[in-house]
């Protein structure tokens, strides 16, 4: 085949292939199912650096353990100090009720004294990065309690310090809960088979090739390909999606999932340390090692703050004495200030990444949230990313499946990637494919071979037996042209018969992506691609942006990228190696990782693990979300802070009931901080009965979609085809309306509407859509009444044209139909459909052709 469409990685065809030489025909005389290599450069790779700086494989089991216990041991102040200061305040009182008060005063000095030490780390800590913290405040509140005698309100200051610190671990745990589970699963060990046996090994002694038994219940230790013939597995730890997912034999499996089904045998592809759960190990860690700067809001204004304090205390020590500015100085303590904003942002990371994106650390959700411009690539962005068959052209009366079977047998057999996309079209229809003989492939013109009795021919027009430029020729050309396809013309017998037409389509949920970040502050949309000029702007019109810029180098991205970073925040989204300058440069980068874009997932600071573009909108929403609620607790925290220094600066309120009220303060911070861990307003999340429905129609949308597109393909060839032949394949076209499509859109009036219309509220909220299904029922009736009212006499020139008409509109409604089904409803469902692997309808066609 030839074509000038590669994919970066592959080079295309770089042989001829012969009866003897044929690849297939060698794996089939092995016997047995062929299992293929996946090569490890094809595993989802999270680095955000490079191989060198990562830790060794067994440290992954450590990490988590440390991630684990961080909230006691991160600090000098955590349950230990928290217990003493408690203990300390108890024990006081105790001695002052027994009469024994200065033995009590005592307690409490001491008490005071671990309250000063902690503070005195915090200051120390501050002042090594450069920076003077709100800490002073604390400082100077537990002194002044000490120097005039407020024993008991030091106590108390120390003990709201101490459990300021532990709830601040405690909440901080409650939002890493999904980050934590992914670092809690991590495997220890693995099962190999060697020596004829099975035995455990250490997770940093697998090595790729190694064949790996993952019991029902276990954890896939590292990335490999399936040599079951299928198995089952929970891939939410790293997804979100709450369902098993179906994989089968030579689908590529990812470490960190579960198997969820019988035990199953897996070919290690990576190492454990470059494999995608230690990718996500490895980002966790860096997440967990960045911050905000929202959450330094306290330390930035450190100086103001401290100011009015003092002053606040000063005018109160004028006024009403030491006791007032000690009161004033204890409800400054600035816990709020220090505990708001940090579990806020964990509590969005968190969330973030139970949706499947990962997010580079608190600052990246911060950006994220600010950014205003959004620059994206095209190819593999908002495209699939790979050539899909849309159209079979035909050149004369051979039928559409017809060439599509002949070409498909021959294609089997080609490494080039249209090839692929043959293969899978024809997989997809069910086609019976034959095994080829006496095959030949010359890089740059096509492949030709025997099948089933027929010389077929695949590649460019003069290779396929097209002379000059005959009018159906110069159509599909022209149409292919402006749609940006391409096309591979297909021969029989030396015969032209048709043209195959290719093209990289847009995915489902790329205009909804773009409307939801519109909605959450992206205000200018940019396409920056390396595509031609009539593609770009085609794809930019359907898709909503505000600017195409084609036909762009990466340097030539580098320079828009730079350009928007100066007059706005600017995300970039990407996924391919040309795309990681441009990622890293940008304010926010955005890879797309569940296709193993290595480059550019190290370069990006927000990593989407699934193959979901339209959760990149969720997580705007989320960042959006969490900032606010960030700012307001730290708004909320310093307010009510400033309130009660001016009641206790006019002697209403004394040091120790301006302790209790400050921790009062703590409690109600954090806890309206942990809103952003909260599913956010108008946000949609199906139960699992309603996402097991949404995905059963979903599948059944692809079914469908074939059976559309033979609708329109009839409707093409009618002028072609003999007229009592044109009339057995709308006869055809019939049965397939009245016996798979109709049901299924009753099926959608009866089930899905209904529990759908729940979660939409209003009145009717389905009524757009039902008179959909109206209107389908109608012309399929009126398609069924025009067959019958042609007479004995055959197919006349205006039968056809009334049959041609009726079926492009019938073609043109279920399109329409099936795509706002699409983008409004079956989009709810968290797992989406699983495309079966070439590889593998390859080796089922092969085999079902020897039968």
């Amino acid at each position: 085949m030839s074509t000038n469409l590669q994919e970066p990685n592959n080079p295309g065809p770089i042989r001829g292939l012969s009866g003897a030489s044929n690849p297939l025909s060698q794996r089939l005389a092995l016997g047995g199912p062929h299992v293929p290599e996946c090569d490890s450069s094809d595993a989802t790779d999270l680095r955000p650096y490079p191989k060198a700086l990562t830790w060794r494989t067994i440290g992954i089991v450590d990490k988590s353990a440390w991630f684990g216990s961080r909230w006691l041991a991160s600090r000098p102040g955590t349950l230990l100090p928290l217990c003493i200061t408690i203990s300390g305040l108890v024990a006081g009182g105790l001695l002052h009720w027994a009469g024994l008060g200065a033995g009590g005063n005592l307690v409490w000095i001491a008490t005071t004294g671990v309250g000063i030490v902690l503070s005195l780390f915090s200051i120390v800590e501050s002042l090594l990065r450069g920076r003077l913290g709100v800490d002073v405040i604390a400082l100077l509140a537990l002194v002044g309690a000490v120097a005039v005698g407020e024993y008991l309100a030091g106590a108390v200051i120390s003990v709201m310090l101490t459990s300021g610190r532990a709830l601040e671990g405690w909440a901080a745990g409650q939002a890493r809960r999904e980050l934590q589970a992914l670092l809690d699963r991590a495997p220890k060990s693995a099962h190999r088979y060697q020596d004829g046996g099975l035995s455990i090994v250490a997770l940093d002694q697998v090595a790729p090739g190694d064949l790996l038994l993952v019991a029902s219940g276990e954890v896939v230790p590292v990335d490999g390909s399936l040599v079951s013939a299928s198995a089952v597995l929970d891939e939410s730890a790293l997804t979100g999606e709450p369902l098993p997912v179906e994989r089968s034999l030579g689908e590529r499996v990812r470490s960190g999932v579960v198997n969820a089904g019988s035990p199953l045998d897996l070919r290690a592809t990576t190492s454990a340390t470059d494999s995608t759960y230690a990718g996500v190990v490895r980002l966790v860690a860096e997440a967990e090692r960045s911050q905000a700067p929202v959450v330094r809001l306290a330390d930035r204004y450190a100086l103001g703050f401290l100011g009015v304090t003092l002053v606040s205390a000063g005018i109160a020590w004028a006024v009403g004495g030491a006791s007032r500015a000690v009161a004033v100085l204890v409800v400054a303590t600035p816990c709020p200030l220090i505990l708001a904003a940090p579990v806020a942002l964990v509590s969005g990371l968190s969330r973030a990444a139970k949706r499947g994106v990962i997010v580079k650390g608190g600052a990246v959700l911060e950006h994220l949230a600010t950014c205003t411009t959004l620059l994206i690539d095209k190819t593999g962005t908002m495209t699939v990313g790979h050539p899909v068959l849309t159209e079979i052209v035909c050149a004369g009366s051979t039928p559409a499946d017809r060439i599509l079977q002949l070409a498909a047998s021959l294609d089997q057999v080609s490494p080039h990637v249209l090839a692929s996309a043959v293969v899978q079209s024809a997989f997809e229809k069910k086609c019976p494919l034959s095994l080829p003989e006496g095959v030949e492939e010359i890089p740059g013109q096509g492949i030709r071979g025997t099948v089933a009795g027929h010389r077929v021919a695949v590649g460019k027009a003069s290779w396929s037996g097209v002379t000059g430029a005959p009018t159906w020729a110069r159509s599909a050309r022209r149409k292919a042209h402006l749609d940006g396809a391409l096309t591979v013309f297909v021969g029989i017998d030396g015969v032209p018969a048709g043209v195959l037409v290719f093209d990289d389509p847009l995915r489902p949920d790329a205009a909804r992506t773009l409307r939801s970040l519109r909605k959450n502050g992206i205000a200018r949309i940019v396409m920056v691609t390396g595509d031609r000029t009539e593609v770009a702007e085609t794809v930019g019109a359907v898709i909503g942006v505000d600017e195409v810029l084609a036909e762009r180098s990466p340097a030539e991205k580098l320079d828009v990228v730079n350009l928007e970073t100066r007059r706005a925040p600017t995300m970039m989204v990407g996924d391919g190696i040309n795309d990681a300058p441009a990622l890293a440069l940008a304010d926010v980068g955005v890879a797309l990782g569940a296709r193993g874009a290595t480059a550019a997932s190290e370069a990006a600071d927000v990593v989407l693990t699934v193959d979901r573009l339209d959760r990149l909108g969720e997580a705007a929403a989320i960042a959006r979300c969490t900032r606010q609620i960030a700012i307001e607790s730290i708004v909320a925290g310093m307010a009510l802070s400033l309130a009660a220094m001016v009641v206790a600066a006019v002697g209403l309120l004394p040091a120790v009931w301006g302790a209790i009220l400050q921790e009062v303060i703590d409690v109600a911070v954090i806890l309206n901080a942990l809103r952003a861990l909260r599913q956010g307003k108008g946000e949609i999340r199906l139960d699992e009965t309603d996402s097991l429905l949404t995905q059963r129609f979903q599948d059944e949308h692809v079914a469908i979609r074939r059976g559309i597109s033979r609708i329109h393909e009839v409707a093409d060839a009618l002028g072609s085809l003999d007229p009592n032949a044109a009339l057995e394949e709308v006869r055809g076209v019939y049965r397939m309306l009245t016996e798979e499509i109709q049901p299924h859109e009753e099926a959608e009036e009866q089930e899905l509407y209904p529990a759908l219309g729940r979660f939409f509220g209003g009145r009717d909220p389905m009524a757009t859509m039902s008179r959909g299904h109206i209107e389908i029922t109608h012309q399929i009736r009126r398609l069924g009444q025009l067959i019958d009212d042609i007479g004995p006499n055959g197919v006349d020139e205006v039968d056809l044209a009334e049959l041609r008409s009726l079926l492009y509109g019938l073609h043109a409604i279920l399109k329409l139909h099936t795509a706002q089904e699409d983008e409004n409803y079956l989009s709810l469902a968290d797992n989406p459909r699983q495309e079966r692997p070439v590889a593998e309808a390859r080796r089922e066609s092969a085999t079902s052709s020897l039968r």
